[in-house]
């Protein structure tokens, strides 16, 4: 149903209400009377491509951005609401996780939990501030238990993995008694098990009538799981669907949020495959911190010029322990096995003897391992390859300026100089800088993994376009994805990796998931 339809069901409980709400930052306009209506014990989900203003919506209902600093009216159960700060509505019942986890990593599952919350001993001998440790954890392990995550209050936030770790933010939020739970991003750094678990979870939630708001770019989990999808575009509210009934589709809210149908999702390609570049042979890898254990068995594959090669697996698999091993041993000790440069063998000890060879890697962790956020464009594109601008040890800081210009205008970042700090910049385009650092160094082979995470359709689609002309220049592209239908759409064959090992590997035309997903799950046991 459109906007207009929604706001005229008079009989609604709605629990919240934001009218007009517009904000303005210096030179942008990222929010223009937006209005938005969430219905009571319903999950509400919010779409829209990199910067249309849904983590900006969010972080004025939140708080985070106070009264004042936006116009615009915001009613919670019919209340108005003028939020001077987060402790302002989280007293209401609105928590807000944000896609960058807000735990401390040394402190307990307890502690983080109760974090500014504490649960303090009633006067024990006339003290007063003492936390009751009793009180904290045994509720805490209540909380845990409520979010299905069966681990000890005292283990410390830094054991945990992500998908736990998310958790603990929502068992978090249940301790302020939350009545509307915003998630932005939640599943963007989960692998497919943890996901589920926690969507699984949103839906325990509602059936308690936890009303909950969901912003995600996974809109196959968006629409398995919202009631109610509305669609943000340049800032502006575009149209509010009802996806209770499973008659919205993928494509439908693609249009809403990039404006036009995307017939394809994936650009046109016709490849022209030239010689081998790069072979791999019998790569052992074993874990650093399990010497023992080999994480990469046996492995072997074989990449030519112009080729996109796929690389599948499910979490644990080994895709970026072979990645990493392979460039310049980054990962791994106990390495053994061959690896072929253009028919020859090389040894490649370090990430500086990779580049030297011309093989690239884009790291699946923009934001930790592949760019230094505080620093600017010019120098994170510059950064793997700053030799070839520098003389006697001196950076030639005009050259330096012009490559980082070349790039920003031929990848199509978005930014409005190069001199811009690129934590500033959105996914999609923090993923054009990371590119460009790699292409910088003018490599032969580009390993990428994960090369569209986190980000929209929109810039995945100019992911695309920019991975297919690298290819059409006689680049060989290896890429890593969680997503099938990604590997699909691109690969012109795909190997598959289950228990550290190779399983299989499928051209193109006999490709399909049932098939991919076959040789991801082989056990230890089948492959070796």
């Amino acid at each position: 149903m459109s906007t207009d339809e929604t706001n005229g069901t008079a009989e609604r409980d709605d629990i919240l209400r934001m009218r007009g709400i517009t904000k303005t930052f210096p030179g942008v306009n990222a929010l223009a009377e937006v209005d938005l209506t969430v219905r009571r014990g319903e999950i509400h989900a919010i779409c829209g491509e990199n910067g249309a203003g849904k983590s900006t919506l969010m972080k004025v209902l939140s708080g985070v951005y106070p009264h004042g600093s936006y116009d615009g009216e915001i009613l919670f159960d019919g209340e108005p609401c003028r939020f001077s700060g987060i402790r302002d509505s989280e007293e209401r019942g609105i928590v807000i996780i944000h896609q960058e986890l807000a735990l401390c990593p040394q402190l307990s599952i307890a502690e983080n939990i109760f974090l500014g919350n504490e649960r303090a001993a009633r006067g024990f001998l006339g003290l007063r501030g003492l936390v009751d440790w009793n009180r904290t954890n045994h509720e805490a392990g209540g909380l845990l238990e409520r979010v299905g995550l069966p681990e000890n209050p005292v283990t410390p936030i830094a054991d945990l993995g992500v998908g736990k770790q998310q958790l603990v933010e929502i068992a978090k939020a249940l301790s302020k008694r939350v009545r509307l739970l915003i998630l932005d991003e939640p599943t963007a750094a989960l692998n497919d098990e943890d996901s589920a678990h926690l969507l699984n979870l949103m839906r325990g939630l509602r059936d308690d009538g936890i009303t909950c708001v969901i912003i995600s770019h996974k809109l196959n989990e968006v629409l398995a799981i919202a009631d109610t999808v509305s669609v943000l575009r340049d800032g502006r509210m575009i149209e509010t669907l009802d996806a209770s009934g499973g008659g919205v589709t993928e494509d439908r809210v693609i249009s809403g949020m990039v404006g036009r149908d995307l017939e394809h999702r994936f650009p046109p390609r016709e490849p022209e495959i030239g010689e081998e570049v790069l072979r791999i042979e019998d790569w052992t890898v074993h874990s650093p911190a399990q010497r023992d254990r080999a994480v990469v068995s046996g492995a072997a594959l074989a990449l030519r010029r112009g080729e996109i090669v796929g690389l599948a697996g499910l979490m644990g698999a080994g895709r970026t322990e072979l990645a990493m091993s392979v460039f310049g041993r980054s990962y791994g000790v106990d390495i053994s096995g061959r690896v072929y440069k253009d028919g020859e063998p090389v040894q490649l000890r370090t990430v500086r003897d990779a580049i030297r060879h011309r093989i690239a890697y884009a790291t699946e962790d923009r934001k930790r391992y592949g760019l230094n956020l505080i620093q600017d464009i010019k120098r994170n594109v510059s950064a793997a390859r700053i030799g070839k601008l520098a003389r006697a040890g001196w950076v030639n800081e005009f050259e330096e300026y012009k490559v980082a210009e070349e790039f920003r205008g031929g990848m199509n970042i978005k930014a409005p100089s190069v001199l811009a700090a690129t934590g500033q910049l959105s996914g999609g385009n923090q993923q054009k800088v990371v590119l460009s650092k790699w292409i910088f160094t003018d490599p032969d082979v580009l390993i990428l993994d994960e090369p569209t995470r986190g980000i929209d359709v929109g810039a995945k689609y100019e992911i695309y376009t920019i991975i297919n002309r690298l290819a059409a220049e006689g680049r060989a592209i290896l890429l890593i994805s969680s997503e099938l239908p990604e590997l699909l759409g691109m690969c012109d064959r795909i190997y598959t990796m289950a228990a550290g090992r190779i399983t299989g590997e499928v051209p193109r035309a006999e490709a399909t998931q049932e098939r991919l997903m076959t040789y991801m799950t082989m056990g230890r046991e089948q492959v070796g």
